[in-house]
């Protein structure tokens, strides 16, 4: 991991060397080390060493997500908020990309009131403020599900700083945020609001739209975005049709999906690995199995790759069905192809090869999983089997 996060800081950064640059072995070395760290509380002390000490440590956007992201998950904000507080004493921070960054990673650890506090700060740091601040402050928060807080910081932010005008990315998150809520009135009539402002709204807002009112089977005012972007001459891509498609199927009505996927394959937008997932799940559960697995082959067969979900319906319908050989070979294929599989999903699968005695099989399973990042924990032969 530490690395490969290497390789990328070498070929991406920006910074300008220094007099005197760190030597990469050296530099390598380091990381290597603070990577093999278990204790949150000694990470953060090698971390913060090692962005003091080293610029081009610091022009790795990569090596503190990571670091972020072991600390968040291990509930540690303290710690978060230790690596990302000392990061504002450099000269870095100048740099809007620096700024844009922190205020990610705050968003990335669920910290939107810290990413709030930060923006609040920049002009104090010698750190501009712009339109691209601000939303990544408002992404931010979104990533933190903070979504009450985004319409009173659209209101309070342009009022305060007259420098910064919400441009077509703030007005799509804010209607991302107002969905999520979900308060849907309100965001249907940031539609209006971005008119009167000069800003067009564009297929993210109106997907996001889509989404939100299928998703909670307001079926009336989906067709009223349909119409409103025939109207606006706003071209609809997979994504919109995969909102509806989504809704057929939880709605049971398996055969509308499937002539919407036909009509997607003759005359596009082409279906995507969504769109087959949401079919699978559709013929799945309706007790379709063979349109199931014909669906899946075309999907492999496609530039798609399966997501996730598309393996947690379809395994565990192929073990119920006794289709073992088929489960396995899609899981070993599929792990083989770096694939994510779900550990759940993989262990269903080992205890039935176990239950027959295909103990080969389940030891190549298992390995092939934590290859792939399942935890030992989460997958593993039986106990019963693996001490016989």
């Amino acid at each position: 991991m530490a690395v490969v996060l290497l390789r990328r800081m070498f070929s991406s950064s920006t910074t300008s060397p220094s007099p005197n640059p760190e030597k990469p072995q050296r530099l390598k070395a380091l990381i290597n080390r603070m990577f093999k760290i278990r204790d949150p509380d000694a990470l953060v002390s090698a971390f913060n060493s090692a962005s003091s000490a080293h610029a081009r440590f610091r022009a790795s956007h990569n090596i503190y997500s990571s670091a972020i992201h072991r600390l968040s998950a291990v509930d540690r904000p303290d710690c978060v908020r230790a690596i990302l507080e000392h990061q504002k004493q450099f000269p870095d921070l100048r740099r809007e990309g620096f700024a844009l960054r922190l205020l990610s990673l705050y968003g990335a650890a669920k910290l939107p009131d810290d990413a709030i506090a930060t923006f609040r700060q920049l002009p104090s740091l010698d750190c501009p403020r712009s339109i691209k601040s601000f939303n990544a402050l408002l992404s931010a928060c979104l990533e933190s599900k903070a979504f009450n807080l985004i319409p009173d910081l659209f209101k309070q932010i342009p009022s305060e700083d007259p420098s910064i005008t919400p441009s077509l990315c703030s007005y799509n998150i804010l209607i991302h945020a107002l969905c999520e809520k979900p308060d849907l009135d309100a965001a249907f009539k940031i539609l209006d609001l971005m008119e009167s402002n000069g800003i067009s709204p564009d297929l993210v807002s109106f997907n996001t739209l889509l989404n939100a009112y299928y998703t909670n089977g307001l079926i009336d005012n989906a067709e009223k975005v349909w119409v409103l972007m025939h109207e606006k001459k706003i071209e609809p891509d997979t994504k919109s049709f995969n909102a509806k498609l989504r809704w057929l199927v939880s709605q049971e009505r398996v055969l509308e999906a499937s002539e919407l996927v036909d009509e997607l394959r003759k005359n596009g937008p082409k279906p995507d690995a969504f769109s087959f997932d949401a079919l699978i799940r559709g013929f799945c559960n309706d007790g379709k199995l063979e349109e199931a697995k014909g669906l899946f082959m075309e999907l492999t067969e496609s530039d798609y790759a399966p997501v996730h979900t598309t393996f947690e319906i379809l395994i565990p319908k192929l073990c119920d069905n006794g289709e073992i050989d088929l489960a396995f070979k899609i899981c070993c294929d599929s792990l083989s192809n770096k694939r994510f599989i779900d550990a759940n999903t993989l262990q269903n699968l080992v205890d039935k090869l176990v239950e027959r005695s295909r103990m080969e099989e389940a030891k190549k399973l298992v390995e092939l999983g934590r290859l792939n990042g399942c935890s030992r924990k989460n997958l593993r032969i039986p106990e019963s089997c693996a001490s016989g």
